[in-house]
């Protein structure tokens, strides 16, 4: 990410928006079940909303920087309670994690920040690998364009296109891909489908 981009989503503006508009568009009619991983946390602005959400939270960021700032303020939210956060430094496309653990797997304007289309395909292969059973995946991102081509100079910006994206996270083992548009913004929402012997 580039200089601009690390000011713009530590902002209070950014969490604001991310938390009263973005965040409960994307989980709207979705249950995140009890355990949500969260890839590309960034400073934390989706993830204060994650935590009303689910009983528990894994958050993971690749950038050091961002790191620091989502554990400072994740301890600061979290208070003396018993921590539900959990802040992790990791890589999308390769997980840390065993597999089949999550409820839900969430990804907020992360995707088109990976280098390219086939890293990006092996961070849905890896969503999938930890989801279980009728987990669900879920992502946000946002359309190609000037101005967002603008705000990414100097930086990783490889778009997701909607229109391909079913077939992608298909590939990588999904069902059930639905793909929703708002104003220059997208939801992604995908199944990993229940065990045979669970149905």
């Amino acid at each position: 990410m580039n200089r601009f981009e690390n000011w713009f989503c530590a902002s209070s503006f950014w969490r604001s928006v991310t938390q009263k508009q973005l965040v409960p568009w994307l989980l709207s009619g979705t249950e995140l079940g009890e355990h949500v991983l969260e890839i590309g946390a960034g400073a934390g602005a989706a993830t204060e909303e994650l935590r009303k959400r689910a009983g528990r939270v894994t958050s993971l960021e690749y950038s050091p920087v961002l790191l620091m700032q989502l554990a400072r303020r994740t301890r600061r939210a979290g208070g003396n309670r018993s921590p539900v956060v959990a802040v992790l430094r990791g890589d999308a496309s390769m997980l840390p994690f065993p597999e089949k653990i999550f409820s839900a797997v969430i990804a907020v304007l992360m995707l088109h920040h990976l280098k390219t289309r086939e890293v990006q395909d092996e961070a849905f292969a890896e969503a999938f690998r930890v989801l279980r059973p009728g987990g669900v995946f879920l992502a946000l991102e946002i359309q190609d364009g000037w101005l967002q081509r603008v705000a990414h100079i100097r930086s990783t910006f490889v778009p997701v296109a909607a229109a391909s994206a079913p077939e992608r996270l298909e590939a990588a083992g999904f069902s059930n891909v639905s793909v929703n548009s708002r104003r220059g913004a997208y939801r992604l929402r995908a199944f990993r489908a229940r065990d045979a012997e669970n149905s």
